[in-house]
C-alpha cells in the first residue's frame, strides 16, 4: 500500500500539544540546537501559533502522528512556513510533500498571497522540496534563529 494515500493531515487540538515538540526537537538536536525561541515556541504552540493567527497541522499514518508544519501569521496576507518536520522513521515517504500541499490549499483557503522560510543550506532534501513547490530564495535578512543561512518565498497565485 503507498503511504502517501493512507497519510491523513489533521489539524493541531490541544490534545495534540506534545507533536509539534517532540519532531522538531528530533531534528534540531540531530543538526543543529534547540534555541531558546523554538523552545517558547515549541512548548506554546496554542499561544505562540494558533492564538495569533497561525495554524499547525499534523501528518498521521495508523494512529501515529510523524509531521508536521505550521503556519505563522506575519500579516493578513503573509505567512512564514514554520516548523516543518518529518520523523526520521518516515522519511523520504512523501510525508513533507503531502504537508507542503497542504499548506498551499490552506494559503489560496485563506487569501493568503505569500509564504516565506528560513532553513540552512546543509539540509539538501528540505531545500530541494521547497524549490519544487516554487520557492526561491531571498536575501536573508534580519533573522531570529542562528541556525538559519537561506530565506526563501512563493507568491501564492
Amino acid at each position: 500500500m503507498n503511504l502517501e494515500n493512507t497519510v491523513e493531515i489533521i489539524p493541531f487540538s490541544p490534545a495534540l500539544k506534545e507533536p509539534i515538540k517532540t519532531l522538531n526537537k528530533e531534528w534540531l538536536q540531530k543538526y543543529f540546537r534547540v534555541e531558546e525561541n523554538d523552545e517558547i515556541v515549541l512548548s506554546n504552540p496554542q499561544e505562540e501559533i494558533i492564538d495569533k493567527g497561525g495554524f499547525i497541522y499534523y501528518a498521521r499514518y495508523n494512529n501515529e502522528i510523524l509531521g508536521t508544519v505550521s503556519l505563522l501569521k506575519e500579516d493578513d496576507v503573509t505567512f512564514e512556513l514554520s516548523k516543518m518536520a518529518v520523523s526520521d522513521k518516515a522519511q523520504g515517504l512523501g510525508i513533507g510533500n503531502k504537508l507542503l500541499v497542504h499548506c498551499m490549499t490552506i494559503a489560496r483557503e485563506n487569501n493568503i498571497r505569500k509564504l516565506f522560510l528560513y532553513s540552512n543550506r546543509k539540509l539538501l532534501p528540505a531545500i530541494y522540496l521547497y524549490e519544487k513547490f516554487g520557492f526561491t530564495e531571498i536575501p536573508l535578512g534580519d533573522v531570529s534563529y542562528e541556525r538559519a543561512d537561506i530565506k526563501m518565498e512563493k507568491n501564492i497565485p
